[in-house]
């Protein structure tokens, strides 16, 4: 029956629309494949998904393989949020590599290290998990069940430390299988597809868009531009996007980004920056796993073929970590970063109105601005790293720290995540690399004169108090 689906399908005959024929082969063998399969396993929703996962790592044929690879799929998705708790746990704590088998390759290859002994060592200590995602990604639409799977597992088990090993092999793997080079840069305009763009509107996690007419003004004008990173496993999923505004100087506020424009009409006569005020991550299973610094670099290529005039290509950002920062910041009385009086200034932030009040918003400006400075250029998180998760990724690809722009987002969600703070990241194309090594390897922020300007000099030790202040030279 196989065979003669196969013919059918060659010849064109019963083909559905959309879908390929490796596909509908794959499927035709998982449903033959299910007729080689031990009683045991065909018992429905009595056999539990854990004796399914323990088959498949078992090793069969392909066509059996394939079938419970399906199974296990099916099955998972019917779970509940406690069962996939305990799925993940069984993964983390019953498929580890064999103890015995890993200590005799130790040995053999401690004895007579060579290519053929390392071999054997490596393959005793792989994690049977990987085994186990690899062959369940033979099934059908796996790829995307996987990274479901992922998803499931950071929100809901990973404090669980047999649920840690699981998603360190499924990082391992997901890393290896969304490579840079299987992935595909598509650019989204007015006319891609709606199944698209609807996710486009869903997944726009910086600046949301209010529907068709909003997502039109940001697709449709000559200087606007969309780029979105695809794999062939997930045709019509974006797994990450970036929105591009062409102008004629960087812009301090997203206001003047996103205010509304004409549907037609041409762009600036010579556009010389390219703005990257949104960038979104689409797939919450990839987490860890950065396209944003090849997405960046592949836009950068794109644009200046396309428009040559564009010579500055910075991002306006947000910050949002700043405000729950200068919140603890403004609670904790040891704090060294702010004096009594500018606490006392700033704690009118917790007015719901204070950005509607001119004269006491311009009061605050310099003291939230300088507090910004040291928020992105000395508060550290425990890996020596900026707090900011925003200033990490673009820092570390390596972007400077451009300029800090007052009031750059006054909508309700910038004011209550940053204070109305946003960032302009400029990433200068003769000095991203040295940039990059030297944060890379000495922690060091690429900053302007502008941004470090803002800084306050940080406060004397009770020794520089004792010394006498340094002489100064006479002109």
């Amino acid at each position: 029956m196989l065979r003669r689906d196969i013919k059918a399908l060659a010849n064109g005959r019963v083909m559905p629309l959309n879908v390929s024929f490796l596909q509908v082969l794959l499927g035709s063998i998982a449903e033959q494949g299910r007729q080689y399969l031990p009683t045991a396993l065909t018992g429905g929703r009595k056999v539990p998904i854990e004796v399914l996962a323990a088959a498949l790592v078992s090793g069969r044929g392909e066509a059996s393989g394939v079938a419970i690879a399906r199974e296990v799929l099916a099955r998972y998705h019917n779970l509940d949020a406690s069962e996939r708790r305990a799925f993940f746990n069984w993964l983390g704590s019953a498929l580890q590599p064999d103890t015995t088998a890993v200590a005799i390759a130790a040995k053999t290859y401690l004895a007579d290290a060579n290519a053929r002994t390392l071999q054997a060592l490596q393959s005793a200590v792989e994690s049977p998990r990987q085994e186990f995602f690899r062959r369940l990604n033979l099934a059908q639409g796996a790829t995307a069940g996987i990274v479901t799977m992922r998803h499931h597992l950071l929100t809901e088990g990973r404090d669980e430390p047999a649920a840690l090993q699981v998603d360190a092999d499924l990082q391992h793997l997901l890393s290896s299988w969304f490579n840079r080079g299987f992935l595909v840069l598509r650019r989204i305009d007015w006319q891609t597809p709606a199944v698209i763009l609807e996710k486009i509107i869903e997944y726009e996690a910086v600046h949301e868009i209010q529907g068709w007419d909003d997502l039109r003004r940001r697709l449709d004008p000559a200087d606007r531009r969309c780029f979105a990173f695809f794999h062939p496993s997930l045709v019509d999923e974006p797994l990450i996007f970036v929105e591009v505004a062409l102008m004629a100087e960087t812009p301090t506020s997203i206001q003047a980004v996103l205010r509304e424009r004409r549907k037609t009409g041409a762009a600036p006569t010579k556009p010389t920056t390219a703005v990257f005020y949104s960038i979104s991550n689409c797939q919450e299973g990839l987490r860890g796993i950065s396209f944003g610094n090849f997405l960046i670099k592949q836009v950068v290529e794109d644009l200046v073929r396309e428009v040559p005039s564009l010579d500055t290509f910075v991002t306006l950002s947000p910050a949002p970590k700043f405000s729950r920062w200068l919140d603890r910041t403004l609670a904790d009385d040891t704090t060294t970063v702010l004096t009594s009086a500018e606490r006392k200034l700033l704690s009118g932030l917790r007015n719901p109105g204070w950005a509607d009040d001119p004269e006491g918003a311009a009061r605050m400006k310099p003291v939230l601005l300088a507090a910004a400075a040291d928020y992105f250029l000395r508060a550290k998180s425990a890996d020596g790293e900026p707090i900011d998760p925003v200033a990490r990724f673009h820092l570390g690809n390596g972007a400077r720290l451009e300029r800090l722009n007052w009031f750059g987002d006054v909508s309700p969600k910038g004011l209550h995540e940053s204070y109305g703070l946003m960032v302009n990241y400029k990433y200068d194309l003769a000095a991203i690399e040295t940039n990059h090594e030297a944060y890379e390897n000495e922690r060091i922020i690429a900053a302007t004169k502008a941004v470090k300007g803002l800084l306050k000099a940080p406060p004397k030790t009770e020794l520089q108090k004792l010394l006498p202040a340094p002489k100064t030279k006479a002109k």
